[in-house]
């Protein structure tokens, strides 16, 4: 049973492959066109030589005294062909119908002059023999070998330098080909609003500029629709700022009762959401933050004091006395969202620093709480979502919190997971490198 073929995945290795087979066997038809053309030339070449040759020899031989024709014989010798001054050897009548082109030459060199038989010599090599009587009545035996033209010694290293040029020029133009596809798949990978985008070179053929500048304009369009939206959310919480305190002013003067308890928990709720809506906007741009060397565990040490100096149950383990270039804000707004999502569904959290498999700082943010399902795990990262179906603030929040953290985190260049702890509890993970 054959092996199924399968064609390969990568763009370079499917055009190597159709460039290689292409140009192979276009060099390989060439080398049979020239080959079968050098072959004919040759063998028209050797057939008109054989019955110069052939015929000369016979009358040489035929005019030397018997005496002196067996010393002649080594003169006469040719690599395909030889003389035998006796009967030959036993043989077939040969079937002259398919006989060698090589007898139809010998005959009309001497046929005219010496009655000829020819005989099949049985053996493993094509070998047969002419056979005729010289004028003085003496056996004369052409002992014909037919072989192929023999290749010359230096056509396999022209064909291994040809098949290595090939090589080299399918491998080059492959690569010119692939290569301004793989920058701008590079390009795309780490296409990062957060930072200084990486512009394309717009050089080379015209569809690689036109496809840079392409990609180097979308990237300034992506870059002001972001910047456009910061201002239009940051435009928004300023104007809402002022009718909400108004508002708030209004509802001190109100007659206590649960109307007003109701309506200032509404205006405090709103506050909350267009701060929170502001901050996931300026998370965006978290990048726009300075990076700075910092020690972890000082760093760590002081965010946790400050929520033990509230009598809030945070503890830290697993200081390594790393030292990271980051965005110190940027990481203390993320490290806040998830103690503080941490002590709201688990009443404690605890901080543990751990070196990752790939070199990378593990920073995990751990509770007891009730977790989340799996199949939310994903979901409560993305804005506005929340786990409670009551979609109830007081418990689920505004549902930015957690889209803030990873917002941040990916524009510290680190990543963050979540993931259900054995026993119960969310293990909230923060990956950032280090130096």
């Amino acid at each position: 049973m054959s092996l199924p073929l399968h064609w390969p995945r990568t763009l370079a290795s499917r055009l190597s492959l159709i460039f290689l087979i292409g140009l192979i066997l276009a060099q390989g038809l060439s080398f049979g066109a020239q080959y079968y053309e050098r072959y004919q030339t040759a063998k028209s070449t050797m057939l008109g030589n054989l019955e110069t040759d052939v015929s000369t020899s016979v009358a040489i031989l035929d005019r030397l005294p018997a005496i002196e024709r067996q010393a002649w014989l080594p003169k006469l010798i040719r690599p395909n062909y030889g003389y035998r001054l006796d009967e030959g050897q036993p043989g077939q009548p040969m079937d002259l119908a398919s006989a060698p082109v090589s007898v139809s030459s010998i005959q009309e060199a001497i046929g005219q002059a010496y009655p000829l038989t020819f005989t099949d010599i049985p053996g493993p090599q094509k070998h047969y023999q002419a056979h005729l009587r010289l004028n003085d009545g003496s056996p004369l035996t052409i002992d014909v070998r037919p072989a192929m033209m023999p290749l010359s010694p230096w056509l396999p290293v022209v064909l291994l330098g040809q098949l290595v040029l090939l090589i080299g020029c399918t491998w080059l133009a492959v690569r010119i080909a692939v290569g301004p596809l793989t920058r701008l798949a590079d390009a795309v990978e780490t296409l990062d609003p957060n930072a200084h985008s990486v512009r394309l070179d717009e050089k080379g053929p015209t569809e690689v500029v036109h496809a840079a500048k392409a990609f180097n304009s979308m990237q300034d369009r992506i870059a002001t629709y972001l910047k456009e939206r910061m201002q239009l959310l940051a435009a928004i919480s300023h104007d809402l700022q002022t009718p909400i305190t108004r508002m708030k002013l209004r509802a001190e003067f109100m007659d206590d009762g649960i109307e007003k308890d109701k309506l200032w928990s509404d205006l405090s709720e709103m506050e909350h959401l267009v701060r929170e809506g502001v901050a996931y906007a300026r998370s965006i741009h978290g990048a726009t933050e300075a990076s700075c060397r910092i020690s972890l565990d000082a760093f760590l040490d002081s965010l946790v004091f400050d929520y033990q100096d509230t009598g809030q149950d945070v503890q830290l383990s697993g200081k390594n006395a790393s030292v990271i270039d980051t965005r110190p804000h940027a990481l203390r707004r993320v490290l806040v969202n998830l103690v503080d999502n941490a002590l709201k569904f688990g009443g404690a959290a605890q901080i543990q620093v751990l070196l990752a498999d790939n070199g990378q700082l593990a920073i995990q943010v751990l509770d007891r709480g009730p977790g989340i399902n799996e199949q939310e795990l994903a979901e409560v990262l993305k804005p506005f979502y929340r786990v409670e179906s009551s979609r109830n603030r007081e418990t689920g929040g505004t549902g930015l919190g957690l889209a803030i953290a990873q917002q941040l985190a990916h524009a510290m260049g680190g990543s963050l997971t979540l993931s259900n702890r054995d026993g119960g509890g969310l293990c909230a993970e923060l990956r950032l490198s280090h130096c």
